[in-house]
């Protein structure tokens, strides 16, 4: 009876943690270029906080520099127009 308990716990333990790193994967993140480190991409945002975020595609860096802005959802690149 206890173990029943616990795998059910465990199984919605799981299911949650799922949901929340769903959300998190969607996060869109808007700002400065600070470092461009083989398929990851560190930006500052507005407030000066820097945040790396993993690109899918690679080839989606090239052009990109030191000081541009950018949005990244969902692992997409998108340079700003300045």
């Amino acid at each position: 009876m206890a173990t029943q308990r616990v795998i059910v716990l465990l199984v919605i333990a799981a299911f949650t943690l799922g949901l929340v790193g769903m959300s998190f994967s969607a996060e869109e993140v808007k700002g400065t270029v600070s470092k461009i480190e083989g398929n990851k991409l560190t930006i500052a945002d507005d407030t000066g906080k820097e945040i790396t975020v993993s690109v899918q595609d690679p080839k989606s860096l090239q052009g990109l520099k030191v000081g541009d802005r950018v949005l990244v959802k969902d692992g997409k690149v998108t340079k700003e127009k300045t």
